[in-house]
């Protein structure tokens, strides 16, 4: 899920219009001749006084939540953070890129349940992220409370744990940032599948999924949403029982195989659809949204 170029005004007061320069991600190639600046569009954020206790606003955004986010910084760090943020890019701009993140990538589940991305990066020139470098652990915590708060009213779901993280990237001008984001789900190892440190050390062959290695070992690895698989998924388009990664012994080494096991949304292996397929380092699988890389120890290490 892309990011957009994000650009805003200074000094404006709070509890106004709020005006942001949007624009997404290079959609040309460089061939067709098209500049960036072309595809800039100005964009209107109305941010309202907070209503009482239970009120709602007419469309999408609730009252209140990008006030109760303000209020809550400004109580933590007072006027330290207000400082800070005499720059370009001010935190509920920040907050309203992330909600409206959220809203454009909802990816309807069931009658009352809607998908969402769960991982985000704030992309910040050099002046801005050195600016906030000491404040982005605050700012990440309100910024996923956030998060959890809009998706509570709209009720949306998340797939795993909500994270928030910063990068600073010296193509950005200040003011200008961008949001990408991307849903990673819970991954969580079955009461069945508990490899000691030993045998994990000297396992041949992992699988990483969101950041996370887990050992492949004879006579295989089961995934899937089952709570009977050795790698639970917490996603919804992967099935109960969804893959199977079985080991063949061949002498001192080990061959991978990927298959299938009859899933209702299919295994992708490198590409392609497939029932199933042989694995080799660098192989790149993909059930529901989720995506696993396999990793293979070189021979004699």
């Amino acid at each position: 899920m892309g990011g957009k170029l994000c650009q805003s005004r200074r000094n404006q007061p709070p509890a106004v219009l709020r005006h942001i320069r949007l624009r997404r991600p290079f959609p040309h190639g460089p061939d067709q001749g098209r500049s960036r600046t072309s595809a800039l569009r100005a964009v209107t954020i109305r941010v309202l006084p907070a209503a009482a206790p239970g009120a709602r606003r007419e469309g999408r955004y609730p009252v209140g939540v990008l006030q109760r986010f303000e209020r809550r910084l400004e109580s933590m760090v007072q006027g330290a953070f207000t400082r800070a943020f005499r720059s370009e890019v001010q935190p509920v701009e920040i907050a309203a890129a992330i909600q409206r993140e959220l809203d454009n990538n909802a990816q309807i589940v069931s009658r009352d349940r809607s998908l969402v991305p769960n991982d985000f990066v704030v992309e910040l020139g050099p002046s801005d992220y050195d600016r906030l470098a000491a404040y982005i652990g605050t700012l990440a915590t309100e910024l996923v409370e956030l998060a959890r708060e809009h998706a509570d009213l709209q009720h949306y779901a998340f797939t795993g744990p909500v994270g928030v993280g910063f990068e600073r990237h010296e193509d950005l001008g200040t003011g200008a940032f961008r949001i990408r984001s991307a849903v990673r789900a819970g991954v969580d190892r079955g009461a069945s599948f508990a490899p000691t440190s030993t045998t994990e050390r000297h396992a041949d062959a992992f699988l990483v999924i969101n950041g996370t290695q887990h050992p492949v070992l004879p006579p295989g690895v089961v995934l899937g949403r089952g709570s009977e698989c050795d790698l639970r998924i917490d996603d919804p388009g992967v099935s109960r029982r969804h893959l199977e990664i079985r080991v063949y012994q061949q002498g001192p080494q080990s061959q991978l195989v990927a298959v299938d096991l009859g899933s209702t949304n299919g295994t992708v292996v490198d590409g392609a659809r497939v029932g199933q397929a042989p694995l080799s380092d660098g192989s790149r699988i993909v059930i529901g949204s989720t995506v696993i890389d396999v990793r293979r120890r070189s021979p004699g290490r």
